[in-house]
């Protein structure tokens, strides 16, 4: 015979699954390859000066980089590291939820709040290094790496689209990312076309001028108390619902969206301004 407490518990798991089935429909996770990405960027174009926040998250297959040299200090070893696991390594997805001051996102024709995953071409599980885990967990996940080759988007057109479309080289635009600086070092490297600067320096200013505002969660983080060191253990003190444990790119730029507008409102009063423009790990010392 049940007890009344395990009873209690039970009737909330239910309603915790039912209100998470609820929420997961609330959403359009519209995936993006070749043959419809001039037709996103349109759209993108038209709708960033209502939704002007941009949160983004991107999956890769990382090369785990050690750089091999005497360096002055952790920082200088933590750029040459960073450096190297970009320049050597592929993007596979890119997520990018849009959304405005109160966190409202765009909808589609269903009323459905819309994100945008893109899916790229080039990477190549046969020949291409990379490590275990990062492509184990997105496969698990969803991700064809074969359909992507198939049917993926260009890396070099991406970034000829990327470049007009009004979400770079704008300071309307409020970026959001959690642990920025790999997801705006792909970035970098698709709109220029080159690998990444040689100083860390010269990569802050680029991405200044690409991104000129930045607010990075885990940056954020440093000035909360109470707030995990991960993005999914981010969700719980802050009272925030789950979208799941997906490592699609969608999905996790939406829940950097999500985690954003709770520690906006819990920890800064709607007003993160001057915490904007660091991106952890890169230009300071991590804790």
């Amino acid at each position: 015979m049940q007890t009344p407490k395990n009873i209690q518990e039970m009737v909330r798991e239910d309603y915790v699954e039912k209100e998470a089935a609820e929420e997961k429909s609330k959403f359009e996770i519209r995936d993006v390859w070749a043959h419809n990405l001039k037709d996103v960027f349109t759209i993108i174009t038209e709708i960033v000066d209502v939704y002007p926040y941009v949160a983004v998250h991107s999956v890769s297959p990382g090369v785990g980089t050690c750089p091999v040299a005497i360096f002055k200090n952790s920082a200088d070893y933590n750029y040459e590291a960073f450096k190297g696991n970009v320049n050597n390594s592929k993007l596979i997805q890119l997520g990018l939820s849009f959304f405005n001051e109160e966190g409202t996102l765009p909808t589609d024709e269903n009323g459905k709040f819309l994100i945008w995953q893109f899916n790229f071409r080039g990477f190549d599980v046969a020949k291409d290094v990379y490590t275990i885990g990062r492509i184990e967990l997105p496969k698990q996940s969803g991700i064809d790496y074969k359909n992507n080759d198939k049917m993926g988007i260009d890396l070099s057109r991406f970034g000829e689209l990327l470049m007009p479309s009004g979400i770079v080289l704008n300071d309307e635009v409020r970026w959001v990312a959690f642990h920025s600086a790999y997801d705006f070092g792909y970035l970098l490297k698709v709109l220029t076309g080159k690998s990444l600067p040689d100083s860390q320096e010269k990569f802050l200013e680029l991405a200044n001028v690409f991104f000129p505002v930045v607010y990075d969660i885990r940056h954020l983080m440093k000035f909360c108390d109470g707030a995990h060191d991960g993005l999914n253990k981010l969700a719980e003190p802050l009272g925030m619902e789950m979208i799941d444990t997906c490592h699609q790119a969608g999905k996790r730029s939406l829940l950097a969206c999500r985690a954003f507008m709770k520690l906006k409102d819990k920890f800064f009063n709607g007003s993160p301004e001057q915490y904007a423009g660091a991106l952890y790990g890169l230009g300071e010392e991590e804790d």
